[in-house]
């Protein structure tokens, strides 16, 4: 029999994903990743312990294990989030993390405990283009739960080796699967925020990491001029009105960041949209390359609608999107994940 090591949190998705591997004929192992052993979390944190998810794996029957992997998430994930946020630009941890530790690092532990493949409560789907013998990681078919976005960076390698049980359920027929089954997680709420930062103050959990204070400076607008001092310049990010404390009008939003001074521009809602981008490390998943001009439909941000595109490949790696309507801050720093329908073409990190 295939053993299979599922990633499992104690929720919903996970155990239900253990239900549907066994149906399957599986030998399902559980697996629980400890990440943030360690850190400076705020004092609301619950502790992490892997209470909930061998509760579980418990009521599953299913042989449970709890990988800490604290020091590879720090050098992974942590200091890329706050690297990030220092030079300007806006994170996404959730999409390094599953390429770096759970479909790298969780694999490389649960490879070492015998496993043939691994398995998460993801919501997308794996599929293969028999013309090109390439791994294809397409859409879930819940798309108010679809996931892809956050694995636009996964390899072929790691899409040869995992399954994702969920991709062809929606969430509400989960819960049902769930409470049919009666998993006790059947109800359980979902988790919303950053695993590390689950009262959403990221400013708050940098500061206490590298043990100081942001560095404060000018809010300046389009022409140059100081319109007042910024609290801190990991605070904000590209769009941001919120908090701003400038009491003019018409409102202004933050332009750009410039990490060199510290300088924070804000500008009009108008001076946020732009008809192109550029982007960097392009990471194929259905073309291996860009080597000419293709139309695809693109999200800037995981939350941001779709929009049709022009990408056009450049040297390095690096790719152009042009866009048929103006797209609105569009942010360095964080994934453009371009889709031709359900598929995942391939993905880079905005550069500008």
């Amino acid at each position: 029999m295939t053993k299979v090591f599922l990633g499992m949190s104690g929720g919903v998705d996970s155990s239900t994903a253990a239900v549907l591997l066994r149906e399957q004929g599986y030998t399902v192992h559980g697996l629980h990743l400890s990440l943030l052993r360690g850190l400076p979390l705020s004092t609301e944190h619950p502790v992490e312990d892997g209470a909930a998810a061998a509760a579980a794996a418990a009521q599953l029957g299913i042989p449970f294990h709890d990988a800490d992997l604290s020091g590879q998430f720090r050098e992974a994930v942590i200091s890329y989030f706050i690297r990030t946020y220092q030079e300007g630009q806006t994170p996404n941890p959730c999409v390094v993390c599953n390429r770096r530790i759970k479909f790298g690092a969780m694999w490389d532990t649960a490879r070492a405990m015998g496993a043939d493949c691994l398995a998460t409560g993801h919501y997308a789907k794996i599929g293969r283009d028999r013309a090109t013998g390439r791994y294809v990681l397409r859409r879930g078919a819940d798309r108010a739960k679809d996931q892809s976005y956050f694995l636009c960076r996964l390899t072929q390698e790691q899409l040869s080796r995992t399954l994702f049980p969920l991709g062809t359920l929606t969430k509400p027929e989960v819960r049902r699967l769930a409470a049919a089954h009666g998993l006790v997680s059947a109800h359980k709420r979902d988790s919303q925020d950053i695993c590390f930062i689950p009262d959403g103050d990221y400013a708050g959990f940098i500061d206490r990491c590298v043990g100081e204070a942001s560095p404060t400076g000018p809010f300046l607008d389009e022409a140059g001029r100081v319109l007042g001092q910024h609290k801190g310049f990991v605070r904000y990010t590209k769009g941001q009105h919120k908090g701003l404390g400038l009491a003019i009008e018409p409102p202004l939003y933050v332009t750009k960041k410039d990490s060199a001074t510290h300088a924070i521009y804000v500008g009009p809602s108008g001076a946020l949209f732009t008809t192109e981008l550029t982007a960097g490390e392009w990471n194929g998943i259905a073309l291996a390359e860009l080597t000419a001009p293709v139309t695809v439909s693109v999200k800037t941000r995981y939350s941001q609608r779709e929009a049709e595109a022009t990408a056009e490949p450049l040297l390095g790696g690096r790719f152009r999107l042009r866009f048929r309507e103006p797209q609105r801050a569009v942010t360095p720093g964080q994934f453009a994940v371009l889709y031709d329908g359900e598929d995942v073409v391939g993905s880079g990190v905005i550069l500008e």
